[in-house]
């Protein structure tokens, strides 16, 4: 008998959304470890040394027993959610399962099982219908490292309001500034550096739409980011970018001038409720990236004005980090000096 996946692949156990329609939620977010199975000339089989020890229900009979597939994942990823929030029980859940997702890596069976070798946007897509953004990591997810650090917003956004004479329209948009440590990003000049960036919402579902092609009606509200680029030569230049931008999407023509760089782009990122993806460029073009805007688009709220919804406030959590290779910049230490800690938290380890 051989095992059918290999060490760090993908679990026979899993679903994908592969057949899911290109419109519809990047899933799964996150994998973890479900086991595996065996094969032989006739077949695969479950066999219970290839599943995960655990305890068992009535232990007066038995003190372990064996899981799999998605009782032994869940209960994982259950249990890194506990963590944080034991570490962190101020955090909203829209952040812990932001910092989840944040925290995840592919490993390279995964990436040599969907990706080319010179993979697109597209492919990367395929790869996150198959096996999520990767296997979380709860040390990443807790802690920023010398060579790296992470910001984390939790926020309130107005997606809507009434006006007379025109409706509902688009309300709010929110600017976050990246205190990026800009000196020492210019002293590292061509450095490869890698910025990821997570948008952690809830919706208000509505089930009568499920299914429905028109991306507008289930979502309460959907939500958006862009980054600050080099060709905007100002803060207001920036602003002005992404309304027209949110202008267009509203209109049902979402083209925007190409960002490049990212992993996914504005075009395939944006889905579901839970919106990643990873910049990678240099230092110095990083230095030049000072903001980061979210901004509301069409959802329920807007489109069914007769539900009196639109008023309501949408909340969302916001995880930006960026990661060089090691160098003798602590990009830690420099940002931690211009940015006051409110509140230290010491966690035993």
């Amino acid at each position: 008998m051989k095992p059918v996946a290999e060490a760090g692949g993908l679990s026979p156990f899993t679903t994908t959304t592969r057949t899911w329609d290109r419109a519809w939620p990047l899933k799964p977010e996150v994998v973890l470890e479900g086991g595996n199975a065996a094969k032989d000339e006739l077949g695969a089989v479950g066999m219970a040394s290839l599943n995960l020890l655990t305890t068992h229900n009535q232990p007066l009979d038995r003190l372990f027993t064996t899981s799999n597939a998605t009782s032994a994942a869940s209960a994982l990823c259950a249990g890194m959610a506990a963590q944080i929030m034991a570490a962190y029980p101020h955090l909203r859940p829209e952040t812990v399962r932001a910092l989840l997702v944040h925290s995840a890596q592919w490993s390279e069976a995964m990436r040599g099982m969907f990706l080319p070798a010179a993979p697109n946007k597209d492919d990367y897509v395929h790869l996150i219908r198959h096996c999520g953004w990767g296997t979380p990591d709860l040390n990443r997810a807790l802690w920023s490292a010398g060579d790296s650090l992470t910001l984390l917003v939790e926020d309130v956004v107005h997606p809507y309001a009434k006006v007379q004479g025109k409706g509902i329209v688009t309300r709010d948009m929110n600017l976050h500034s990246l205190p990026w440590p800009k000196d020492e990003l210019e002293a590292l000049q061509d450095t490869p550096v890698e910025m990821r960036i997570t948008l952690s919402y809830f919706i208000e579902p509505n089930p009568s739409a499920r299914g429905v092609a028109s991306k507008y009606h289930y979502p309460s509200h959907r939500l958006r980011f862009d980054v600050q680029r080099p060709l905007d030569a100002s803060t207001e230049n920036f602003v002005a970018r992404v309304n027209a931008a949110a202008q267009r999407e509203d209109e049902g023509d979402p083209v925007n001038p190409s960002d490049p760089n990212w992993l996914l782009g504005e075009r395939q990122r944006h889905r579901g409720s839970l919106h990643q993806d990873v910049w990678k460029g240099t230092a110095a073009d990083l230095a030049s990236r000072g903001f980061i805007a979210v901004y509301p688009s069409a959802g329920w709220w807007r489109t069914r004005p007769a539900l009196e919804r639109y008023g309501l406030p949408a909340r969302y959590s916001l995880v930006v980090s960026i990661q060089t290779q090691q160098t003798d910049v602590d990009l830690y230490a420099a940002i931690s000096q211009k940015i006051p800690v409110a509140n230290v938290v010491v966690v035993d380890t």
